[in-house]
This record gives structure tokens, sequence and C-alpha cells, in this order.
């Protein structure tokens, strides 16, 4: 049996995090709502340092023999809400338990900082995401609709 593992990243996980978060970011360029998405959430690329010695986030990095092949970014808030901010497994490496132990440690994460919830963003179409948090207990509570004009 396999047995996914995942650890909080370290300083020294920061130039994969950047390698990761560029695939992720290029998988999203033709997914829909992921122009707006990328347009919303800037590239952290060289501040992966800084962010993860900020106190309010953590960061779990996926491995397999010592290769990343994901990531998970939790901040919580002075809400006592967690929010999950990304979330990416590689597609060879889908299938496997990643996404859901990434997701097992957020949660437990958040609940050893006494948050009250857990949040997290699915564009849509994407049902891998979808359901890695319906996995974990994690439901729709609002749809958001537009349309330019």
């Amino acid at each position: 049996m396999f047995d996914p593992l995942v650890r909080v990243a370290r300083g020294d996980d920061a130039s994969e995090l950047v390698l990761l978060e560029q695939e992720a970011r290029a998988a999203l360029v033709d997914t829909r709502g992921g122009s707006r998405w990328l347009e919303e959430h800037p590239v952290v690329g060289d501040r992966w340092q800084t962010l993860l010695t900020r106190p309010d986030v953590t960061v779990l990095l996926a491995e397999l023999d010592d290769v990343p092949t994901g990531f998970m970014v939790l901040v919580v808030g002075d809400d006592r809400i967690a929010r999950i901010d990304q979330v990416w497994v590689t597609p060879q490496a889908r299938g496997v338990g990643y996404g859901d132990t990434m997701m097992g440690a957020a949660l437990d994460t958040a609940r050893s900082r006494s948050c009250v919830r857990i949040e997290g963003e699915a564009l849509p179409g994407d049902r891998e995401t979808k359901n890695l948090y319906e996995r974990a207990g994690i439901t729709a509570r609002l749809i958001v609709v537009s349309a330019l004009l």
C-alpha cells in the first residue's frame, strides 16, 4: 500500500515551490475561469521564502522519493477562518492520495489553531478540486456568477 508523504515546507523548498507554482498557473491558462483567477492571484514567485516564514501561513509539500509532487497553501485569518489559497498536484502524481493527505494536514492545522471554518476555491468545471473538497466535507456555500459587459 502506498502512503503519500506530505510535510510542512521549509525555506530550502522555495525553489521547488516556484516550479510547482509555474506548473499550476500554466495549467489554468486554458481553464474556464482560469484567466480571471490568475489576474486576481499574483504569482508568489521569489516571495516563497518570505511566505514560508509568515506565522499565519502553512505551506504543505507533497513528495515522492524526495521529489515534490504538489503543494497546498493554508492561510489562517484573524477571523479564525482557514483559507486554502492554492492547491496543486502534478498530473502524473494524481489519483494516489496526495490531495487527500494534504487536505487532512490542512484540517489538522486549522483545528490546532482554533479555526472555526475552512474555505477553499475551485474554478467552474474543476471537478477534481471540487471532489477533493467534498471528500473532506467542504461544500459550496456560495456560487458567484458574473458576465463581462
